[in-house]
């Protein structure tokens, strides 16, 4: 071969080899194609987010490890705090670190806040105990006009602690705001500064600022007419927060007595803290379509360890929230019922006691399972107030009462009384007024007679019991007004 055939040759096995490699250099070219135009458009990004010519070289020749980015995000905020170190002092001695980690419990947790009068309101929430029992927290109110040319009013807050020490971890305050002169009639909104004065660390005086009511001109315009408004309701109920497994047939029970004695100008208000299950709805719903009952969602407030269900904020919430709709509020539970005796109603008897902003009412404590045996084979048939019919006979001790009020004047209130009432409160009530109560029978979801016994006066468990059919004789009554009012619609309800 000649030196020139040798050249032609390697000529075309270099093309060969170039054609056979074709789509991989297609796949190549386009590679750096890409690769440069991100250079190019990397110049134009703003610097913080720009990546040097370093950067991209590592982030091309191996992958970087992140374990972080499988973590949570943390704002500077919710990092731990530096540990504090022991250290020696001059004078010899040691001093001790303490690292204050976190929050024990919120300075304040806001449920409503209520106007009420022209220049006062009332702001219902849950703060900590200890903040409360041993610190000195205190709350200052601010009105704000709408308006940017006005100025704001300050008072200071009183502090209203209506549970009587009964709280938990967070205890029940409500924030009494009285301004000097009327306010809002252009609108505007309530400030609370609650301020935690330490709160139990001198280092500390942190105050929270928020806004607890925020009103329009119509606002004040509606509240103005409801003032100046007859109350919308002779009685108006409101019960502490129901929770629980209920049984709809004591429900069922209640409410068709109680709608019959208080009449078509009342209303019932029922604070659900998980007690209105689907079975409790469906004797619920037939008395709120008629209008006599307001079903209040409040299973949020169980995320706040208070003193039972938080019943203390609960009453109060509903005391503000209709001061001005009722002649009288009645504070009682689902399984206790309001008795007038003969010869009376309970129009008359209110009015006898209308000298007075507050009169408690007497227990008649009754037997949860004693029923006579002549019931025996009829129990599922009867309602559980006509069947239990053991009253407790003991005399000469003190039983807790409920009570009733005329709502204008009580500033918070509390279960089984208020203490904080402008006007004379009365406990002489008795024959005149009073409440069976059938303790532990609401919760229970089974047939409440599990003893019969044959005598009118007998002891069970150290306690004397005596018959009183006072409950029983009613019990025909109330299922004809029900039937009456709502039809046949809870016939078959369950226990």
């Amino acid at each position: 071969m000649t030196v020139k055939d040798q050249k032609g040759g390697d000529r075309k096995m270099f093309v060969g080899v170039v054609w056979n490699c074709a789509a991989e250099l297609k796949l190549l070219l386009t590679a750096l194609l890409f690769l440069f135009c991100i250079i190019t458009l990397l110049q134009f990004i703003p610097s913080p987010l720009t990546l040097s010519t370093a950067d991209l070289r590592n982030c091309l020749s191996k992958p970087v490890a992140h374990p972080a980015a499988a973590l949570p995000l943390f704002n500077a905020a919710s990092l731990p705090p530096p540990l504090q170190r022991d250290r020696a002092l001059e004078n010899g001695a040691v001093k001790r670190g303490f690292t204050a980690i976190g929050s024990a419990a919120y300075n304040f947790i806001l449920m409503s806040a209520y106007r009420g009068g022209y220049n006062t309101f009332a702001v219902m929430g849950l703060a900590s105990k200890p903040l409360h029992v041993f610190g000195t927290p205190s709350y200052r109110c601010e009105w704000v006009p709408a308006g940017e040319s006005k100025d704001s009013v300050f008072v200071p807050g009183q502090r209203i602690l209506p549970d009587w020490g009964y709280g938990r971890v967070y205890t029940v305050v409500v924030v009494n705001c009285t301004f000097p002169v009327p306010v809002g009639e252009n609108g505007g909104k309530l400030l609370i500064h609650a301020a935690a004065n330490g709160g139990g660390d001198t280092n500390f005086n942190l105050t929270d600022t928020f806004e607890a009511l925020i009103e329009s001109p119509g606002d004040f315009a509606d509240f103005r007419s409801v003032l100046k408004s007859p109350p919308k309701y002779d009685y108006l109920y409101c019960g502490s927060p129901i929770y629980g497994n209920l049984s709809p047939q004591r429900i069922r029970e209640w409410v068709a007595y109680h709608v019959r004695l208080f009449g078509e100008k009342s209303h019932f208000v029922i604070y659900d803290a998980g007690g209105a299950h689907p079975a409790v709805m469906e004797v619920l719903k037939p008395w709120m379509e008629k209008g006599y009952i307001t079903l209040q969602d409040v299973k949020e407030e169980e995320r706040f360890d208070g003193y039972y269900h938080n019943q203390f904020l609960i009453v109060n919430d509903c005391l503000h929230k209709y001061k001005f709709q009722a002649k009288w509020m009645f504070f009682f539970d689902v399984d206790e019922f309001i008795f007038i005796p003969k010869k009376n109603t309970l129009k008359s008897v209110l009015d006898s006691l209308s000298p007075f902003t507050q009169f408690t009412i007497e227990q008649m404590p009754m037997s949860n399972k004693l029923c006579l045996k002549e019931d025996a084979g009829k129990t599922a048939r009867k309602w559980g107030f006509e069947k239990l019919v053991f009253k407790d006979s003991k005399t000469g001790i003190r039983r807790d009462r409920k009570y009733a009020v005329q709502p204008r004047n009580v500033f918070a209130t509390g279960v089984h009384m208020s203490e904080n009432a402008a006007g004379n409160t009365t406990h002489k009530t008795e024959g005149r007024i009073m409440y069976y109560h059938y303790h532990g029978t609401i919760a229970q979801r089974r047939e409440p007679c599990r003893q019969l016994v044959n005598d009118t006066r007998l002891a069970v468990d150290g306690i004397s019991y005596v018959v009183d059919p006072t409950m029983r004789d009613v019990a025909g009554a109330v299922k004809r007004f029900e039937l009456k009012t709502i039809g046949s619609v809870l016939q078959r309800t369950r226990q």
